[in-house]
């Protein structure tokens, strides 16, 4: 199967399945410009409630894995409604032979205690010369309450992001940050909310954490989804003018042959 044109899913109709709340919005704006070209076969590793995951099943031939299962089944009936895909409730270890042209992994190598090890892992999924595309928060310096809430061991600098990827076997490496000046707005807010629950936190394991973090503060609904759609439109054509800053990050690497 070759990729399919964005325009498979009517805009209106995948953002009512499938809203990206604000800050996701600004992260595919630039993740849709970071897609490598002759791709076919994706796995998203860490899908989530498949918001993201079901943009990406429109394009290609689409697996998503996800291991908490309430995310799980909300992804499994978006990507269904999106026509095309399929969400397991398991994770990269449970796979066997399958093998895959790109590899994402988008807000999920920060909740790893050994990245090194789970960068390897992934790179052993991909087919010869396949792609890896990742997101995470941008700038250790900026390590914050949120960070602390869900199950954050760091945030990266881009330089630390090269050398990760090609300690792991990755060249061709192309890293942007996202999210000026929105994005920082956004992240002040998620901080605010990250001190108020702390409290109650605190006795959870960093994995507790990480297993609910995809579902706090998503939208849901065709009025919220359209809302952060329109609202956020200024702020995605702003950022592109400025690649080096922003307080996400998105890397792409291929496998070196």
């Amino acid at each position: 199967m070759t990729s399919a044109s964005p325009s498979a899913g009517p805009s209106g109709g995948i953002n009512a399945v499938a809203p990206l709340a604000p800050n996701a919005w600004l992260r595919y704006d630039l993740i849709e410009r970071m897609l490598p070209a002759g791709v076919t076969d994706v796995l998203e590793i860490g899908c989530g409630q498949g918001s993201l995951g079901a943009r990406l099943a429109q394009r290609y031939r689409y697996l998503g894995l996800e291991p908490d299962r309430a995310s799980w089944e909300l992804a499994e009936q978006r990507i269904g409604l999106a026509g095309r895909g399929e969400v397991r409730n398991m994770t990269s270890g449970d796979l066997d032979t399958e093998r895959f042209d790109l590899v994402c992994a988008f807000e999920v190598l920060e909740h790893m205690e050994d990245d090194a090890a789970v960068v390897k892992q992934w790179a052993a999924l991909l087919r010869a010369r396949g792609w890896l595309l990742l997101s995470t928060p941008a700038l250790q310096r900026r390590y914050g309450p949120f960070d602390e809430l869900v199950g954050h061991f760091r945030r990266y600098d881009p330089p630390a992001m090269a050398a990760l990827l090609a300690g792991c076997g990755f060249e061709e490496i192309e890293i942007r940050q996202y999210g000026f000046p929105l994005g920082y707005l956004l992240e002040a807010g998620r901080n605010v909310i990250g001190r108020r629950r702390l409290a109650a936190a605190a006795g959870r394991s960093a994995a507790e954490r990480t297993a609910g973090s995809g579902r706090i503060l998503q939208p849901s609904g065709r009025a919220r989804g359209a809302a952060t759609e329109w609202g956020t439109a200024p702020f995605r054509l702003l950022q592109r003018a400025f690649p080096h800053t922003g307080p996400g990050l998105v890397a792409r690497a291929r496998l070196a042959a």
